[in-house]
């Protein structure tokens, strides 16, 4: 029955895929993904949510919040493009969590550029989610993601996961500053400390409100790992990017409990931003990092609401 499934699966998946073309230099059709979003029922907000979950954990390697999406005994397809040749994968979602565990691993970002989602009944969704995949704010492959999902207890979890890639050509490999913060913010929510200091050059450094620098990825991965120690749920999002004649302005909010050891229990949500120094290989040579530790000490003694 398994390998029926994934049989037809993978027809889907490939039929999908030449229906869908490659859109390297298109317009992506932006406008009318707004203007479907506005008519969006509430069940296609609540997918499109939990796809995007996912596509965060994926993208830190986040197996358990991964796993606690997909139902058991879930598969993954994969259609990949290499060396000119379509090479195909398919196994249990247990067996692609072992393969993980075992590879050398860098934190990507892929959002996605528009949804197609086909429910039926309520209980049964099909979604073809068209993303690009970043490495450090520069594209790498073009990706159709294929999900199908079930409602299990009043929440849309993974039946099936599968998607096909493409190489982005060279010269199409162009660094967006946008996409680079927002893969930086989203790596400082990864519980990974090395993958936010992999934004950064072998000698890059980051200081904290005029502290003394932390210097080379090592030291780096340990201010970010006190910071997610002592914030478990940390969650950091980038507000904007502000391009001044000092350098890039990394504008954030950082929100999380402190349950970590001897830690208070509170809740904390506070602001502040980078000041950054990127060089021509695109990673960070120098933060300078900037928030309000008065309110900062404060929350964390009292909360954020007291």
């Amino acid at each position: 029955m398994r390998n029926i499934l994934i049989n037809c699966f993978l027809i889907f998946i490939l039929s999908g895929f030449i229906q869908s073309g490659v859109l390297y230099g298109q317009n992506l059709k932006s406008i009318e993904s707004k203007q479907k979003d506005k008519r969006r029922t509430e069940d296609e907000k609540e997918i499109i949510a939990t796809i995007e979950r996912f596509l965060v954990a994926a993208g830190n390697y986040n197996l358990e919040a991964m796993d606690e999406m997909i139902i058991e005994n879930a598969v993954v397809g994969i259609v990949r493009l290499n060396d000119g040749k379509w090479e195909t994968a398919t196994m249990p979602i247990e067996e692609y969590f072992e393969g993980v565990k075992n590879r050398k691993l860098r934190p990507y970002f892929e959002p996605v550029i528009e949804y197609t989602i086909h429910i039926d009944d309520g209980n049964l969704a099909f979604v073809r989610a068209d993303a690009l995949l970043h490495s450090y704010g520069v594209p790498q492959s073009h990706n159709i993601d294929y999900f199908t999902l079930i409602k299990e207890e009043s929440l849309w979890k993974f039946l099936s996961l599968a998607y096909t890639a493409t190489p982005i050509p060279d010269d199409e490999r162009v660094f967006d500053l946008n996409i680079f913060g927002r893969s930086y913010a989203q790596a400082w929510c990864s519980q990974r400390p090395e993958f936010v200091s992999l934004f950064y050059s072998e000698k890059g450094s980051l200081t904290v409100n005029d502290g003394t620098p932390a210097v080379g990825r090592d030291e780096i991965s340990k201010v970010a790992e006190s910071f997610m120690t002592a914030f478990p749920d940390i969650i950091v999002s980038m507000d904007s990017l502000v391009k001044t004649a000092g350098g890039v302005e990394f504008h954030w909010t950082f929100t999380g409990t402190n349950t970590g050891p001897n830690g208070t229990g509170e809740r904390v949500k506070i602001n502040g931003f980078e000041l950054w120094q990127i060089n021509d290989e695109g990673r960070i040579e120098e933060s300078k990092g900037n928030f309000d530790a008065e309110e900062y000490e404060r929350q964390v003694k009292n909360g954020v609401d007291k």
